[in-house]
């Protein structure tokens, strides 16, 4: 079998489809992307993606090497992320070749459900509430949210105070039914960091995500040192080379590396060792489409420090274009209590409708994240 053509589709409302094609009519799909900067990341599986034609698709240990070493200048979130969506469509092939699910291939099942979580939106406590009532509903008692609006480098304690009204307003309302995470979002530096942490302890989130930024990485000891909540991180990290200095340092106690970003399933499955060897758990980002998601839990249903899976059915992104638009066989990602069982069709289990994929990206958005900015007119982190 042999690689014939690479074909990327940039669809709503920020994803960005790859299908890889063999000689023998196997197809693979994956979602090599980064929100915001799509055509970026189109250009590097085009690139990347020349050296893949007429190449056996069953080689992907050699795949990943090649594309990874290679090239003289490596890494980087456009770079990593296209190697990821390549990634992914490789194993969907091999499974498929083999006809068994991609998580037969990584050893078998650890687990028989995956439990996942939402992600709400809204920066009032009504609103936030109002989704989180919804998605229980459906089963759901596991959130994430954003904990604060942009901060300054050294910010007032009003707005320590808005911040933290906000987490109590949400605790009370549902005492200890739900479980919910506090994502930092990169908007709060390390002096803050400390101060709203502290601050936000008496509510016992059940993780902080990015308390700094990842290139802040030698601040996470500091800060675990001086909370109980456990903190997490990852999605801004590429590779398993990144996250070895966040493993030596210590201070993070869930890792949240991104499928789509860090390389894909081959280099998330190290990455998953690596965290079980520091004793970490393992939380995949994923706030992306339905190969993602597939992709992450292939890795879930394999790890057995794999704890928590986000994923993105129902978030405020998805106005244009929801998860299972892109899906035939929507049942492969029914939740019973929020929780996932192991796919049952071979590869990465997921069907794609072609057929919406390329109607969708005929007027695909080129979506970016907003620019914030301070009072006093300087960026803010978003």
């Amino acid at each position: 079998m042999k690689i014939t053509k690479l074909t990327t589709y940039r669809v709503a409302p920020r994803w960005m489809f790859l299908k890889m094609e063999t000689d023998e009519g196997l197809v693979g799909w994956g979602e090599p992307v980064v929100e915001g900067r799509a055509r970026s990341v189109e250009a590097a599986v085009a690139e990347i993606g020349e050296q893949l034609i007429g190449t056996d698709p069953a080689r992907i240990n050699d795949h990943w090497q090649t594309m990874y070493r290679g090239a003289f200048y490596r890494g980087g979130a456009v770079f990593m992320s296209a190697i990821a969506g390549i990634d992914q469509a490789l194993w969907d092939i091999k499974g498929k070749a083999l006809g068994v699910p991609v998580y037969q291939l990584l050893g078998g099942l650890v687990r028989e459900r995956m439990k996942t979580y939402c992600w709400v939106g809204g920066d009032r406590p009504a609103d936030i509430i109002a989704q989180i009532r919804l998605r229980m509903a459906h089963g759901f008692d596991t959130f994430k949210l954003n904990a604060c609006e942009e901060l300054a480098l050294i910010d007032s304690s009003r707005a320590i105070d808005t911040a933290v009204a906000k987490v109590a307003e949400i605790r009370a309302a549902f005492g200890n039914t739900i479980e919910f995470g506090l994502d930092f979002h990169g908007r709060v530096g390390a002096p803050m960091a400390k101060i709203l942490i502290r601050e936000l302890e008496p509510y016992r989130p059940l993780f902080i995500e990015e308390p700094v930024l990842a290139e802040q990485a030698e601040h996470y000891p500091r800060l675990a040192a001086h909370t109980a909540i456990p903190l997490a991180a990852g999605e801004r990290m590429y590779s398993r080379y990144e996250f070895k200095h966040v493993f030596e340092r210590g201070g993070i106690a869930i890792l949240q590396p991104d499928l789509s970003h860090a390389g894909g399933i081959s280099e998330c499955m190290k990455i998953a060792a690596m965290a079980e060897a520091y004793d970490v758990a393992l939380a995949p980002h994923c706030p992306l489409g339905p190969i993602a998601l597939a992709a992450c839990l292939h890795v879930d249903f394999t790890n057995w420090n794999a704890m928590l899976q986000e994923q993105s059915i129902g978030i405020h992104y998805n106005a244009d274009g929801e998860v299972l638009d892109y899906v035939v066989n929507k049942d492969a990602f029914a939740m019973e209590q929020g929780s996932v069982k192991p796919f049952t069709k071979p590869g990465l289990g997921v069907e794609i409708d072609e057929a919406v994929v390329i109607e969708r990206s005929r007027t695909a958005p080129d979506w970016h994240n907003p620019v914030w900015r301070h009072r006093d007119g300087s960026v803010a982190e978003w």
